[in-house]
């Protein structure tokens, strides 16, 4: 069985209305990889600044495949233009790992105990095989909020913004 504990690697002491970027690697990283990146993360988090402060931040890889990126703005606003350094941040992670991190496109599920990506363009046909249902859980990568991170990032189709796209949603 696959093991979908990660709260208890977020920061605690961050405010729920932290915010949050996740980032989906359209592969896993290897072992040797995931080890580097967690060196390069720890790095961009403790240079990370928005207007000269250092920003309160967080960054980690879970499930080998996502970079979630974590300010505490109840301590230091996070501008613009630190925003645009983690966005840079994450392309260079990109280029040097030879991964897409930025493909809104392809969706993460569970399926048979591994994370599998669906592009959307193929949504209609993997419900109709069967190969994914109402209950499959989806990984939703649009949540904003350390809040929203803990309560609805990992969630069955049903309770995603995907539940319109479902096949009986779409014949009613």
């Amino acid at each position: 069985m696959m093991n979908l504990e990660y709260k208890e690697h977020l920061p605690q002491e961050f405010s729920p209305q932290s915010r949050i970027w996740i980032y989906q690697a359209s592969r896993m990283f290897t072992i040797t990889e995931a080890f580097e990146l967690e060196d390069l993360l720890k790095e961009f988090i403790q240079n990370w600044k928005s207007h000269g402060d250092d920003v309160t931040g967080y960054a980690n890889l879970f499930f080998g495949r996502f970079i979630i990126i974590i300010a505490d703005e109840s301590q230091t606003g996070v501008g613009g233009c630190s925003t645009d350094s983690s966005v840079r941040f994450v392309k260079s992670i990109e280029q040097k790992f030879n991964t897409e991190m930025f493909n809104r496109q392809l969706l993460a599920f569970i399926v048979k105990d591994k994370i599998e990506l669906i592009p959307l363009s193929q949504l209609e046909y993997a419900f109709a095989k069967g190969f994914i249902n109402e209950n499959t859980l989806y990984f939703n990568n649009t949540v904003l909020t350390l809040e929203a991170l803990n309560s609805q990032w990992i969630v069955p189709v049903k309770e995603s913004w995907l539940a319109t796209k479902l096949p009986a949603a779409k014949s009613h």
